[in-house]
């Protein structure tokens, strides 16, 4: 039953912007959330490059699953780390599951990805995916994040601000990107780097 209905989602899920099981949480707990759903076009490339660059350059070459770099951590002894995680497998999470690090999590993580990959392919997985990560407290998606950060749509962002996102997004709640410290301005700075050669990596991505 549970498979049937995860499918079903998917399925809807091709269309419509899903919510966030963080997001579903603070409306259970009638907290604010701020997310206003937009279409990949409407976000600036360089945050998608961005993403691509920091958290999956192999995006399109795998099937949801990024088999060597999860093998790598297997025999990790402190569980799975994220980066293991493909864009694929980290929307999953955010769609479907629950936050935190443990094996049953990324057991559950590794047959909904290659399933999505499938359903929803790269572009819209990546369109989800922008739509629903955390970028502050309450703050859903690159719009309201661009808007809440720096004043702007997501379409207008500089390569730095796109850049400056992507660096908080491990630890959105406690990385300001108005405010950043030495450590996270050489992190955003190593992403803007990366992006400027990300050319074919994120060609699956594109228009």
């Amino acid at each position: 039953m549970a498979v049937v209905l995860v499918l079903v989602l998917a399925l809807v899920y091709r269309a419509l912007t899903p919510p966030s099981t963080l997001m579903l949480g603070r409306w259970v707990t009638l907290q604010p959330v701020s997310r206003i759903a937009v279409p990949l076009e409407a976000i600036a490339p360089a945050l998608v490059q961005g993403v691509v660059a920091s958290e999956d350059q192999r995006l399109c070459l795998h099937g949801g699953v990024d088999w060597d770099a999860l093998w790598s951590v297997v025999d990790d002894e402190d569980g799975p780390s994220r980066g293991a995680s493909t864009v694929t497998m980290q929307t999953v999470k955010n769609v479907f599951l629950w936050p935190g690090r443990s094996y049953l999590r990324k057991a559950l993580e590794i047959p909904l990805a290659l399933m999505v990959d499938l359903v929803w392919g790269k572009r819209r997985t990546m369109e989800i995916y922008l739509n629903v990560a955390e970028w502050g407290e309450g703050i859903f998606g690159a719009e309201a994040a661009a808007r809440h950060w720096f004043g702007k749509s997501a379409r207008d962002l500089t390569r730095g601000e796109a850049a400056m996102l992507v660096a908080i997004l491990p630890n959105p709640i406690l990385r300001n990107p108005r405010r950043p410290t030495r450590g996270l301005r050489a992190i955003a700075n190593r992403i803007q780097g990366r992006t400027s050669g990300i050319g074919g990596l994120s060609q699956c991505v594109r228009p």
